[in-house]
Parts: C-alpha cells; structure tokens; sequence
C-alpha cells in the first residue's frame, strides 16, 4: 500500500512547493481563485494531489476555502498581521538580547554570510526566498538565547507570522535594502558588546519598520504607526 502511495505523495508535495512559490512571488495574488483542473494540467498530474496540496495550503493560512467559490489565495488579515508583528518585535528583540553574551565570532560570521546572500537577491527580489534567509539569518542571533519560554515565543511567533503571509516582501520589495542595512547595524552592536537595551530596540525596531513599511504601502495616505 504504502508503494501505491508514494507517487501521490510526491506529486502532492511537488503542487505544493509549486503552488507555494507562486503564492510567494504574488503570481496568485489574494483572492485570485485555484481552479484545480488547470493547475493540474500545467502540473501535468491528476487533481488529486493537488487538491492535498492546496489542503495543506490552508491549513497553513495560505488559502482560504470559501462556500460556493472555492479556494482562493487568502487575503491578508491586516490586524493579525500588526498584531504578529508587534508581538514578534518584542520577544525576538529580548530573546536576541539575551542571546547577544553566548554569540561568538562564528556565529556572528555565519549570520554574515546569511546576510550577504539576502543582498545578492536583491537585483532579482525572490520573495520567498528572501523570506527563508531572513528568518534564518534573525535564527542565528537569537537561537543562544537562554530562556527557553522566551525562545518558544519567538518561534510561535515566526510561525504564526507565515501563517498569515508567506513573505512581506512581496509587498514591498522596497523594504528588503533596508532590511539588509539594518542587518550589518544589529551585527556591528554585537559585535561591539553594546549595552543589551540596545540590542533588544534595535531589532525589535527591526522588526516593526517592516511592518510599518507594509502598513504604508497599503495606507499611503495614513501617518505615524498603526497600534
């Protein structure tokens, strides 16, 4: 049974990874409708796995099945997003603090080279991939940190974050050279040994300009932070 099974499952995960990425790059923009018959003809497979995916897609946030209409790319709930935002800023700027006197210069090279790899992506911006190295690069500076109730805060937070949108990015492209910027800024107080208040503002500060920005970019008119 389980030799039957694996072709489905292989095709279920390839829809995914497919459906995912054009989810990412705003190919399939909120609300646009996923019509099973034509993904599955362009996936060259049947609508089965491709209905798994796209369950899979929802149970993530990612889509949202709607009665009489069907799935659609989810649109983004804005005040969950301020509100995953805030609370991230916030236990990830501590918990980076915290992790700043068990950072040593590898670990800070390592985050560097992360960072520079987000710079090379930015003549072509891939939202989604940009995404990956962004978490993994902010993974580095707070993974040391040692309260471990602080540290499942921060990733419940990462997580309930790609729920709601796979990459903010996709948004505003623009904010992705600035993320960078502040990127080399958080790692020179690192490695200087700043005082951990200000480890803690700066990326939580980080944090809240991408949001900030995403706000801006959907109320252009709108002035100051929305709380």
């Amino acid at each position: 049974m389980s030799t039957l099974e694996a072709p489905t499952a292989s095709k279920s995960e390839r829809a995914y990874e497919w459906l995912r990425e054009r989810i990412a790059r705003q190919e399939y923009p909120p609300g646009h409708r996923l019509v099973l018959a034509p993904i599955a003809e362009a996936l060259a497979m049947s609508a089965v796995p491709v209905r798994e995916a796209i369950r899979r897609l929802e149970a993530e946030g990612l889509v949202t099945f709607e009665r009489n209409v069907g799935a659609r790319v989810t649109l983004v709930d804005e005040s969950a997003y301020v509100h995953a935002m805030q609370a991230l800023g916030v236990v990830e700027g501590a918990a980076t603090a915290l992790s700043a006197p068990h950072l040593g210069a590898s670990d800070l090279a390592r985050a560097a080279r992360v960072n520079d790899r987000m710079r090379t992506l930015l003549t072509d911006l891939d939202p989604h991939a940009f995404t990956q190295l962004n978490r993994r690069f902010h993974s580095v500076l707070f993974e040391a940190c040692p309260n471990p109730d602080l540290l499942e805060a921060v990733h419940r937070g990462w997580s309930r974050l790609s729920g709601i949108r796979d990459s903010t990015f996709a948004f505003v492209p623009g904010r992705a050279s600035h993320s960078v910027d502040e990127h080399d800024e958080l790692l020179e107080l690192l490695r200087e040994g700043a005082d951990p208040l200000r480890i803690e503002l700066a990326a939580r500060d980080h944090r809240w300009r991408t949001m900030d920005a995403f706000l801006a970019a959907r109320h252009p008119d709108a002035i100051g932070r929305t709380a």
